[in-house]
């Protein structure tokens, strides 16, 4: 028996009364809570209004799960389905015993993501880069949940830092795994720290941080995967497909489309909306480009208090843009927010009468606004 090894834990449920508490679901909610507040602030810090993030979070997550479960569902459907079902049909929307597939909860969380950056005007690429570092810490943490139900683990190993899994789990006597469950989390947090550096250290929008995230994270899916021996695709092994499993090919796919991605909109420019047209989803505690002094951007909301006292504020010039503008109000277009970009939401200084009246269009009054 080896000197060292990674104790499973004894109990995934808890009953507060007759009310279940599961340490899976707690792990996806702690993933969830981490990526919202991360993208929050990351959103504000861009120019976007306060509470947007959150707003879009519901749908995303409802979204998310179905998509999740849908993929572990009809990839492991002979665990449900067929002669060989080693479940009941129904206990395939148990989604509390595990079981979400990581490509179906980002593919239908998306479209949930759409959905809403369409009835609000954002744009979606801006959205995605924003959320792109928090879906890597959310993953990291959810990842802890297969750790309670002692589930996805790798194959055998005498490594010290070996995964013991009870027998009734599918474990051996005596036998330690590999906690693929551990690397991948590991793998994760790397991922959304170096998501956050190198969208401050280089211009990557138009949904190009994010295809960095799918990059990265299906890269080490890859390997991880390799070690995992639990049955995806069949009952009592897993369906291989030219000597790989299908969540390799999967992350093959993925890995080539992100990069394929990148390289096609390599010089894309143009603007993209942080803020919505007309104000609607205004927050009033948060105008639009107030974000937090801890994210770096410095950025107070200037235009929004008056002058000094007996002093009326000065009107906007002739022909030229109202004194506030949208998005980030750092006094130049290009400069960068606190993720690095070098977006700028609104015509920067003075401009023609077409350009003043864009300006009022989009942006509320100034006694709208507060």
């Amino acid at each position: 028996m080896p000197l060292a090894s990674i104790p499973s834990p004894s109990e995934g449920v808890w009953y507060l009364g007759f009310v279940p508490i599961r340490a899976y679901a707690l792990c996806i909610v702690l993933g969830v809570v981490v990526a919202v507040w991360l993208s929050e602030r990351r959103w504000r810090a861009r120019g976007g209004q306060a509470g947007t993030v959150i707003d879009i979070a519901v749908p995303a997550v409802i979204f998310g799960l179905i998509g999740g479960r849908l993929y572990h569902v009809i990839t492991d459907w002979q665990t449900y389905f067929g002669d060989r079902a080693i479940k009941k049909p129904y206990q395939a929307l148990f989604i509390w015993e595990g079981g979400l597939g990581i490509w179906g909860a980002i593919a239908l969380g998306a479209v949930g993501v759409w959905l809403a950056c369409r009835r609000r005007g954002l744009s979606l690429s801006a959205m995605a880069d924003t959320v792109a570092p928090g879906i890597a810490f959310a993953q990291a943490i959810g990842r802890w949940g297969n750790w309670f139900n002692q589930e996805l683990y790798g194959s055998p190993t005498t490594l010290p830092w070996g995964l013991e899994i009870d027998q009734a789990h599918g474990g051996e006597p005596g036998v330690l795994y590999h906690p693929t469950f551990l690397y991948e989390s590991i793998w994760d947090l790397a991922l959304g720290f170096a998501l956050i550096l190198v969208g401050r250290r280089f211009a990557l929008h138009h949904g190009r941080l994010f295809a960095v995230y799918v990059a990265g994270y299906t890269l080490g899916r890859f390997w991880i995967e390799g070690l995992r021996i639990d049955p995806v695709g069949g009952v009592d092994h897993a369906v291989l497909f030219l000597g790989l499993r299908i969540n390799q090919w999967t992350s093959i796919v993925l890995f080539v489309g992100a990069l394929v991605y990148l390289w096609v909109t390599r010089d894309k420019d143009t603007e993209e909306i942080v803020v919505s047209p007309g104000g609607q989803d205004a927050d009033p505690a948060h105008q639009a480009g107030q974000a937090d002094l801890a994210d770096g951007s410095g950025d107070s909301g200037e235009g929004d208090e008056p002058g000094p006292a007996g002093e009326p504020e000065d009107p906007p010039a002739a022909g030229g843009p109202p004194s506030k503008s949208t998005g980030d109000a750092k006094g130049s277009a290009g400069s960068p927010d606190a993720t690095g970009s070098a977006d700028s939401d609104g015509p920067a200084g003075g401009g023609s009468e077409d350009e003043g009246a864009s300006v009022k269009q989009a942006v509320p009054e100034e006694k709208n606004a507060r």
